[in-house]
């Protein structure tokens, strides 16, 4: 069985955390999925340990909340948002530095094991976590910061996302599954790899992705500017055009069609 079939096979069997190291150590070889399955449970014992004393469920919960983000002091990075190592579960764990998914998963990680009502959501603007205390109004937390989020704030994030007309509907904050939030999680890895000219692993990404829709044309034609990157004319054309074939009325094909005239000329380099 190759790398991407265990992949596969294994979002659908564990957590979402587990699933995106899963997808790092398919992106990043180097990967230490040993060290990491250790720390975490290494971290969760010492959560138990903290919280030991605690009777209270809700009371219990915000100290869970308090210990990730202020004795553990993970937060979100407003200084390097995009940077590839703020979607590596590896390194978010020793760096204690992530973004609103990574920091997210391992939120949504230690609170089911500890029996919490949490769950990921993901919301078209970001992820975020939901809390739902039995017979209660689900509370929304912001993985970023750990704090409490209203669903006016919720709504004011949708209409900057989407423009003054947005509303919530329900299935933005239905508890999401494994599969649609690592292909969110994977197109962020994508983007990062892409800004930091890392155009070796970029292409990892959008063969992973290609692995479950295989014709997609968008992921074909992001294909074709890295292949363009890498110096592979031939299979850029070849993925430019058939975005061209695919998606005619797009207005990036008018683009497409003078890249794909330029490049047929070109001599093809095989790496």
């Amino acid at each position: 069985m190759t790398d991407l079939e265990l992949f596969e096979q294994e979002i659908d069997e564990c957590s979402l955390v587990e699933g995106a190291l899963a997808l790092n150590a398919l992106i990043f070889p180097e990967t230490d999925k040993q060290w990491v399955k250790h720390t975490l449970n290494t971290m969760f014992e010492e959560l138990e340990h903290a919280l030991v004393h605690e009777t209270d469920e809700k009371q219990k919960f915000e100290s869970f909340l308090r210990f990730f983000y202020h004795d553990w002091n993970f937060s979100g990075d407003s200084e390097q948002f995009f940077d590839s190592c703020n979607a590596r579960v590896e390194l978010v764990l020793k760096r204690r530095k992530g973004i609103p998914v990574s920091l997210g998963a391992l939120l949504v990680y230690f609170g089911e094991r500890l029996g919490f009502p949490i769950v990921g959501v993901s919301f078209p603007s970001q992820f975020i976590v939901k809390v739902n205390w039995p017979h209660e109004t689900p509370l929304y937390i912001n993985p970023f910061n750990g704090e409490y989020v209203s669903k006016s704030i919720l709504r004011a994030w949708l209409i900057g996302y989407e423009g003054p007309l947005a509303k919530i509907k329900p299935q933005d904050l239905a508890a999401c599954d494994n599969p649609s939030v690592l292909g969110r999680w994977l197109a962020v890895i994508k983007g990062a790899l892409l800004r930091e000219d890392n155009f070796a692993q970029a292409l990892m990404c959008t063969d992973i992705a290609l692995s479950f829709v295989p014709d997609d044309p968008y992921e074909i034609r992001d294909r074709g500017f890295i292949y363009q990157q890498l110096d592979c004319q031939q299979l850029a054309m070849e993925d430019f055009q058939f975005f061209i074939d695919s998606c005619p009325e797009d207005p990036s094909s008018e683009m497409l069609k003078i890249q794909v005239n330029a490049l047929s000329g070109h001599q093809v380099t095989i790496h």
